[in-house]
């Protein structure tokens, strides 16, 4: 059965964006070591840039290695669309769960899910033939209530700390134990842990 993965940038103090959805304080340390870092995280998870971002960092005829669904809440949707990325990663198919987004807001390569992420996922999880895994990109609200379903989280931990913003994780109290599978460290600070659901 294919897996939901949680892939997430996050913050020391466990902030996956700013108050107001920011992403842009993260630091990926001097010109080198940002490359360095890119390069290996790309060469892993190709298919979690962006369609608009792949010819410039020399992914544009690099198959999906893991991932061949994208699900998101709308604050991770949102500053795509409002940058004219109405399809952000059409190398996918796309989930946007969100009950404000109208699907004509939407680019039609992009289903709008009004509701029942759980279902969603379950049905996605279910599906014959599929053999690479759901990326779940984000945000905190949906993770929250797709908890249950989470499979694997492959975090990237930033030596930042943001002070208010949108959590990994955002949902009742419900400890769920996780283990170490992978841990890489890089230079410019950024550990990236690959967890599975115990």
């Amino acid at each position: 059965m294919r897996k939901l993965v949680y892939y997430v940038a996050v913050t020391l103090d466990g902030r996956i964006a700013g108050p107001g959805g920011e992403f842009d304080f993260f630091p990926l340390g001097d010109e080198r070591r940002a490359a360095e870092y890119s390069s290996w995280t790309n060469t892993l998870y190709p298919e979690t840039v962006p369609t608009a971002y792949r010819a410039a960092v020399g992914l544009t005829d690099v198959p999906n290695r893991n991932f061949d669904t994208v699900l998101m809440g709308l604050g991770s949707y949102r500053p795509g669309l409002d940058e004219g990325y109405a399809s952000p990663y059409a190398h996918l198919r796309q989930y946007v769960v969100s009950s404000t987004l109208k699907a004509d807001e939407a680019d039609p390569a992009v289903t709008v899910v009004p509701g029942d992420p759980l279902g969603l996922v379950r049905a996605l999880k279910a599906e014959e033939g599929g053999e690479l895994d759901i990326w779940l990109c984000g945000g905190g609200r949906l993770a929250g209530a797709l908890l249950s379903e989470i499979d694997e989280l492959v975090i990237k931990s930033y030596p930042v700390i943001a002070g208010a913003g949108v959590p990994l994780v955002d949902g009742d109290f419900d400890p769920t134990l996780f283990d170490v599978a992978s841990r890489t460290a890089f230079e410019n600070g950024v550990t990236l842990t690959r967890f599975t659901r115990r």
